[in-house]
């Protein structure tokens, strides 16, 4: 299953960087979506429900930002070979985002039902964003 979804994830995103992209953005409104009783079976169904789950845009930049920084941090982790930075990480990734979910979006984060597909979205939504296929 975890192959699965990481393909699923991969799937659409352009081969090359930077590359025109053609991949269709999947709920381009964040219209809000009810959470379907049976769960989500895979990443593509779960997207849109968390693109409405981040309706507010200040909310979205909060996870952009928060975002930037943990891949800026892993990248500096990696470059200097030392783990020193690397407890941050969760601090600043969860704490941009659930201040933006708590204070604007009111709403709870999709991380605590479903945290693989949550990171997922969060990566994807970054990656749209940061290749310009999403506004902010």
């Amino acid at each position: 299953p975890v192959k699965a979804q990481v393909s699923n994830f991969v799937q659409g995103f352009p081969s090359t960087w930077p590359a025109s992209v053609a991949m269709v953005v999947a709920n381009p409104n964040y219209k809000r979506f009810p959470l379907p009783a049976s769960g989500f079976g895979t990443f593509a169904d779960f997207y849109p429900f968390y693109l409405g789950e981040h309706a507010n845009r200040t909310c979205r930049r909060l996870h952009i930002l928060g975002t930037t920084i943990v891949l800026a941090l892993d990248t500096l982790a990696l470059l200097t070979l030392s783990l020193k930075v690397l407890p941050f990480v969760p601090l600043i990734g969860y704490g941009f985002a659930w201040t933006g979910h708590f204070f604007f979006e009111h709403n709870r984060p999709a991380t605590f039902k479903h945290p693989m597909y949550s990171l997922m979205g969060d990566l994807r939504l970054w990656c749209e964003v940061v290749t310009r296929q999403r506004p902010l």
